[in-house]
């Protein structure tokens, strides 16, 4: 479902020097600057690099690196990336499911459960901030609850848990009839998961879910989390009076979410 799958062509090197680049002119006040990828520990010496210099050119922007999590699993990585980065960093990390079967499937690779488990268990012990991510799908919706339980029961050191709605784009639309179920189907066992984690005092968020599509209580949760490059709000929003609040659709999703819809002043 990587909304950025991989190109057949080396340009590492190119983009490195770009990104040496962007960090060396970006803003001195800048509050977080994102790493993603695919998956950026692959970069190996490289990454520690960019944030190496991250550090020397911004040292008061916080850093938030995604990543499978998987790297860390090597306590020396973890350690690395603790040294150079200091404080200000986070790493949000996908979660796929408690069993490990459906994790390893979803993920795309034998193994890899247990290398994000030891991941998350060395990152929290050298206290590094983490994100887990749940990106909601067919394959996991159901498990939402127990996951929730999971999480309290096994990984309550992470700093918080986010409900991610899947973008309808790059491999996700290769593989819509496995993975793809619009949000309204999944809205129970979402709203149990967030309760369940809010019960027990683990910070919960929910993204890229339009609030007309979530029940009012769970409002709360929601954040403003699509990028303002790639979002986009469609005709029925226009006349929305929660609109300025709502994290909108993907500008990059081959459709928006079903059963979007106003909301009406008077209904608040």
């Amino acid at each position: 479902m990587c909304c950025q799958p991989p190109k057949h062509k080396d340009d590492i090197d190119r983009l490195f020097r770009e990104n040496i680049r962007l960090i060396r002119t970006a803003p001195k006040g800048l509050k977080v600057l994102g790493i993603s990828g695919g998956e950026p520990t692959l970069l190996g010496d490289k990454l520690f690099e960019l944030i190496a210099e991250i550090r020397q050119c911004l040292p008061d922007t916080s850093i938030h690196l995604l990543s499978n999590g998987r790297a860390f699993a090597n306590h020396g990585f973890a350690h690395r990336l603790k040294t150079i980065a200091g404080d200000k960093v986070c790493v949000g990390i996908p979660f796929h499911s408690d069993y490990p079967g459906d994790h390893d499937m979803i993920a795309g690779a034998k193994g890899a459960y247990e290398e994000t488990m030891l991941g998350l268990y060395t990152l929290a012990s050298e206290g590094v901030e983490i994100e887990l991510r749940i990106v909601l799908n067919r394959l996991n919706y159901s498990r939402l609850p127990l996951m929730s339980e999971f999480i309290s029961k096994n990984l309550p050191f992470v700093n918080w848990v986010a409900f991610m709605g899947m973008e309808k784009t790059g491999l996700a639309v290769r593989n819509l009839d496995k993975i793809w179920i619009e949000p309204r189907e999944y809205i129970p066992e979402l709203t149990e998961a967030v309760q369940r984690l809010y019960d027990w005092d683990i910070d919960t968020a929910i993204y890229n879910i339009p609030l007309c599509l979530l029940p009012k209580a769970y409002h709360q949760f929601a954040e403003q989390s699509i990028s303002d490059w790639k979002v986009k709000y469609q005709p029925c929003c226009e006349e929305c009076a929660l609109r300025k609040k709502c994290c909108g659709s993907f500008a990059t999703s081959s459709e928006p979410y079903v059963g979007l819809k106003p909301f009406a002043y008077g209904n608040l």
